[in-house]
């Protein structure tokens, strides 16, 4: 067991960020800043072509550390607020496939930092939520903002208000994660799903998920403006080379991309 409690490892072009802080993964404010840097790394590193964030077998993170936050002051949390958030940014803005491997619990900042990645495959026996409410808080690592747009607001306040945890199933439901699985086969799928995509063209996928994410920001005629900028562009790259000349020679999904 390593003494780091955030890991990268990269194989086959997937990068896994792992989180390693047991019992429950519960992200203090180092835990935090070494996820921003790892999470860096993983955008900037051309061997890294799609991400799995995963808490390991257990647990995928249970919260913030409440111990930590007890001794803060308001002007502690003004000041650390902002690392807080920007952790979470980094994963949110990693320019590739990003996929969550959800087992055990997923609480609070856990449930946040799911809540970054493009999709979530979770176990039959996991648990979501966020509980803040609970703690006289609200969600301060974007739980706010980026449950309301995954799920609908009423959905967020919902959880938000109560604090209530769901079940898998019920996440499932509402599209709070995408997929769910025996327990065992949480990150075997998240890491084929992430190697199928780490062999696609990745100037066309990062250009999708800056597509996507962006115009989820702003209305719909900008959205449209940043797609049509983002389309045209990927003709100066040889991955659409690569994949047209692939589609007339050999017919459709048979391009292999570099």
């Amino acid at each position: 067991m390593t003494d780091t409690p955030v890991t990268l490892e990269v194989e086959d072009g997937v990068g896994t960020i792992r989180l390693v802080r047991p019992p429950m993964n519960a992200l203090d404010a180092a835990m935090q800043d070494l996820l921003k840097e790892l999470a860096e790394q993983a955008a900037a590193r051309a061997d890294v072509r799609s991400v799995v964030v995963w808490g390991g077998p257990e647990v995928f993170a249970a919260g913030a550390d409440i111990k930590e936050m007890r001794a803060m002051s308001y002007q502690d949390m003004v000041d650390r607020s902002r690392g807080l958030q920007d952790a979470f940014t980094a994963v949110a803005r990693i320019p590739k496939p990003v996929v969550a491997a959800v087992n055990g619990y997923a609480l609070g900042g856990g449930c946040e930092l799911a809540l970054c990645a493009d999709i979530r495959i979770a176990a039959e026996d996991a648990k979501l939520g966020q509980p803040e409410i609970l703690l006289g808080l609200i969600p301060g690592a974007g739980g706010t903002q980026r449950l309301a747009r995954l799920v609908g607001p009423s959905r967020a306040k919902d959880l938000i208000f109560t604090g209530r945890m769901v079940t898998a199933a019920d996440a499932l439901a509402i599209g709070l994660v995408d997929r769910v699985v025996p327990a065992d086969e949480v990150y075997p799928q998240a890491l084929e799903w992430a190697r199928r995509l780490a062999r696609g063209p990745a100037y066309a996928l990062r250009a999708a998920k800056e597509a996507v994410d962006g115009g989820l920001d702003t209305d719909l005629s900008s959205g449209l403006t940043l797609e049509r900028t983002l389309f045209a562009a990927l003709f100066a790259t040889e991955d659409r080379e690569t994949g047209m000349r692939s589609f007339i020679e050999n017919g459709p999904g048979k391009a292999e991309f570099a």
